[in-house]
């Protein structure tokens, strides 16, 4: 199967909810090389739910799928070339699209398990809700002008520590692969918002005390690289 370096994609919404996680036991979950980026001596997990359109190769100029995705993730870092460099670690990604779960970790690094979506965007609320075969998530947020974090101090730090983060770092089929991928926009726009409510079996698995939910970001309308990193 020819190897796809690059897809292009328009981001129609992606959600990201922000969690403080307790940094010691963080470190249990990452694999070796990987270490938690601390903020405010926490490390920074979390889930990115993302309604993309027109997802296609960059090779291909027509058409393209649309597709409803979830990521659960961590902000890390490693050392590489002397430097620190910060990137996510992804613990499973989720997909409506069957070519993201068929080509994914194959065709394409990012292996995708498949899952069923349910979402309402308007333009001050989103919902979305994720079932597969064992993850359950449940999400509505409400823009807001009020910043609501206790990780970072404002709307602007929280936008750069994300985009800092592009490079997403995932096990392949082999479970014992590092696939990276790097998220690139030529524009880049975020948005505060409220959280309302969230059920995730994903952090609710975890030891009690261990996660405690932080805020929200909205991004809208842009345009997306996704590319494989050699």
């Amino acid at each position: 199967m020819r190897p796809i370096t690059q897809v292009r994609a328009h981001l129609r919404r992606r959600l990201l909810i922000n969690y403080r996680l307790d940094p010691e036991y963080a470190s249990t979950l990452l694999p070796q090389d990987l270490r938690p980026q601390l903020v405010d001596g926490s490390a920074v997990a979390g889930v990115c739910l993302v309604g993309l359109e027109r997802v296609s190769p960059v090779s291909n100029r027509f058409g393209g799928v649309r597709s409803e995705n979830a990521a659960h993730r961590m902000a890390v870092e490693w050392d590489e070339h002397g430097e620190t460099t910060q990137g996510v670690f992804i613990f499973e990604r989720h997909s409506s699209s069957l070519p993201s779960v068929l080509l994914g970790g194959r065709a394409f690094p990012g292996v995708h398990r498949h899952a069923r979506f349910t979402t309402l965007d308007t333009d001050q609320r989103h919902r979305v809700s994720m079932r597969s075969r064992d993850q359950r998530l449940d999400v509505d947020v409400q823009l807001t002008e009020e910043w609501q974090s206790s990780l970072f101090d404002s709307l602007q730090s929280a936008s750069d520590f994300t985009r800092a983060g592009r490079i997403g770092w995932s096990r392949g089929h082999d479970q014992c692969t590092l696939e990276p991928v790097a998220l690139t926009a030529s524009e880049w726009s975020m948005q505060s918002a409220e959280v309302r409510e969230i059920r995730s079996t994903f952090f609710e698995s975890m030891p009690t005390g261990a996660a405690t939910l932080d805020g929200a970001l909205v991004m809208r309308d842009l345009p997306l690289t996704m590319t494989a990193v050699r």
